[in-house]
């Protein structure tokens, strides 16, 4: 587990034992710590923070403080004497570092900052075992370390109900109970979005809505930047380049049929055909709608057998041709095109030189092609080489595979650029391009958001790469294991250790990909984008303060959720989405439900914490 930041608290347990730091059961005079075990009907562990130290952010050191009584773990006073907690007084003794243990996911060694020595455990006592300082032992395991964080601090009311008594002589009365332990929004901080509202009775996945599911499960979610969608799929895109979102659906025997958005949170009833089937079409196929150039005219995009097929909008809001027209012989599933496979072959559509114009990026087995569009709109043919022979399926090219090591283009050093950013076994791996378009060797710079760190696969644990902070300058955030992760991009390719930075929407607290989407988006329109949680009891948001710290969760709306009385909102039929369909700015929460379309509107409220 990466290094908390300093907001949140933790408790520090001893791999060997299993027990948490803390004081003993009679606390000593001396401030003397153990660890010991913590009976369920007594007072709970001890919590620590991390603050660091100003000095070099390469090897930073920390003060470890308690959160009971402020004072902060110290060295002992004399030699043989046991590790204790103090008043902070400054001095070297009370600062530490955090040393990995190799090849140990979320393991550390606790080193003394002023000698090297690191925290260890004395010979077990009747009740508890005292905490020494010892020289480094790779093999000890009573020198590792692992830090669990709090329980989540959440803002929300229980919802309240009343419950039958029933008494000796057959009367009855009531008494005011908690509903099912079920939650609302607190009325300080929300509503931050509307009721829920079903507002089409179409496009949803019961038979009377349309029976609408996938035809072939995609690895990747649809509608997000850089993906696409297959046959069966609904999701929100803007048709017409109003800057509003309308529906859009794959229907193997209509083609993509759309139903507008009115721009007041509805759609229009009747859906209309947006771009006809063509006779060649597959289950295999992929499709977009995109802005291939710049003009504010999103055209469909269409990953063919045969390759990448484009039908421009014209002015009038058509589509042609109407099966579209083959711009580029490569891409595709089919042999003639490189056969391309969804669940091997990540491919985006991307400005990957800054001139304004999408171009065509792929992964294939032998590592990364491009094709590049001209200023009249033509794409160009693939080189005989990859441009680079990495980040695709084969071993020779890293063996990634598209389920477990995502991949993403982002601009890290702010020459216009897109370098590739990838997540593989062993964690973090980034490829520059220069300025002639070439892309450098990918180098290792991070051992986080990998496989190996506990970071078992893209469903499991959703990644990111956006700019939580003003700067603009690109980082990493990912729902980890723990909780919310996030590296933060220096500007120049590389990234900063990467930091868990809110107890939250992580397995630790109950939250998994088969049953809870994990977005980031930016709900109040201040410019950053805040997280986003499809969780039991509905939508839970942490507002970004704005530096790039993040606040607890708020339980933002009461639907869209797992549990029944949430909607009973399933991740493998019923997709979700944050975007704007009013014009305001500001995203909306749409979903695909049973019955049809369910929309919630933002409120334009900011959120507040009690």
């Amino acid at each position: 587990m990466p290094v908390p930041t300093q907001e949140l608290k933790l408790e520090i347990v001893n791999a060997a034992t299993g027990q948490p730091l803390g004081a003993k059961a009679t606390p000593a005079a001396d401030g003397t710590l153990v660890v010991r075990d913590y009976p369920k009907d007594g007072p709970r562990p001890e919590l620590w923070q991390f603050t660091p130290v100003p000095g070099p952010q390469d090897d930073p050191a920390y003060i470890i403080r308690n959160t009971a009584g402020g004072k902060v773990l110290d060295t002992p006073p004399a030699a043989g004497q046991g590790v204790r907690q103090s008043d902070a007084s400054g001095k070297k003794g009370q600062q530490w570092r955090l040393v990995p243990v190799e090849g140990e996911a979320g393991l550390y060694f606790i080193e003394g900052a002023a000698d090297g020595t690191v925290l260890d455990l004395d010979e077990p006592g009747k009740d508890d075992t005292r905490i020494v300082l010892g020289e480094y032992d790779d093999l000890a395991e009573s020198q590792r370390w692992r830090f669990v964080p709090a329980e989540p601090e959440r803002t929300s009311d229980l919802v309240l109900d009343w419950a039958p008594l029933s008494h000796w002589n057959s009367r009855q009365s009531w008494r005011l109970t908690h509903h099912k332990s079920a939650l609302r929004p607190a009325p300080d901080a929300t509503p931050s979005f509307s009721n829920v509202l079903l507002v089409l009775d179409r496009f949803g996945s019961d038979q009377d809505a349309g029976g609408w599911k996938p035809v072939s499960s995609s690895p990747c979610p649809a509608g997000q930047p850089g993906w696409w969608a297959g046959l069966g799929e609904r999701f929100l895109a803007d048709t017409t380049g109003t800057g509003i979102a309308d529906i859009v659906g794959l229907k193997p025997a209509k083609g993509a049929v759309t139903s507008p958005s009115q721009g007041d949170g509805t759609f229009d009833d009747e859906e209309r055909v947006l771009h006809p089937p063509v006779s060649s079409a597959s289950p295999k196929d992929l499709w977009t709608l995109a802005d291939l150039n710049g003009e504010n005219r999103p055209g469909v995009v269409v990953l063919a057998a045969e390759g990448v097929r484009v039908s421009a909008q014209n002015e009038d809001g058509t589509f042609t041709p109407a099966g579209g027209e083959l711009v580029l012989k490569a891409f595709g599933h089919g042999p003639q095109a490189g056969s391309w496979l969804a669940d091997k072959h990540p491919r985006f559509l991307a400005d990957t030189t800054g001139d304004g114009r999408l171009d065509v990026i792929g992964c294939h087995d032998d590592g990364l092609w491009v094709s590049l569009q001209d200023e009249e709109g033509k794409f160009a043919p693939l080189a005989d080489e990859p441009v680079l022979r990495a980040f695709g399926h084969s071993e020779e090219a890293g063996g990634w595979l598209v389920d477990k090591h995502p991949r993403f283009l982002a601009d890290t050093t702010g020459d216009g650029r897109l370098d590739i950013i990838g997540c593989h076994d062993d964690g973090l791996w980034v490829s520059l391009q220069d300025e002639e378009g070439a892309f450098a060797e990918p180098q290792y710079l991070l051992d986080d958001f990998g496989v190996d760190q506990g970071w078992s696969s893209i469903r499991e644990h959703p990644r990111f790469v956006a700019a939580t902070t003003s700067d603009g300058v690109p980082d990493i955030v990912g729902f980890g294991p723990q909780g919310v992760v996030v590296a933060r991009g220096r500007g120049d390719g590389t990234f900063e250790p990467s930091q868990l930075v809110l107890n939250d929407y992580g397995q630790a607290q109950g939250w998994t990909g088969e049953k809870h989407p994990r977005l980031l988006a930016d709900v109040t329109g201040d410019g950053n984008p805040d997280i986003v949680g499809f969780g039991n009891e509905g939508v839970w948001v942490s507002h970004n303060n704005g530096d790039g710290a993040f606040e607890q969760a708020q339980l933002v709306c009461r639907g869209f959720g797992y549990n029944d009385d949430a909607g009973a909102w399933r991740v493998d039929r019923h997709p979700r989405f944050l975007t704007d369909i009013t014009g305001d700015g500001r995203v909306d929460i749409v979903g695909f439900g049973g019955p049809g379309v369910h929309v919630a509107r933002n409120l334009h409220r900011r959120f507040r914490t009690r």
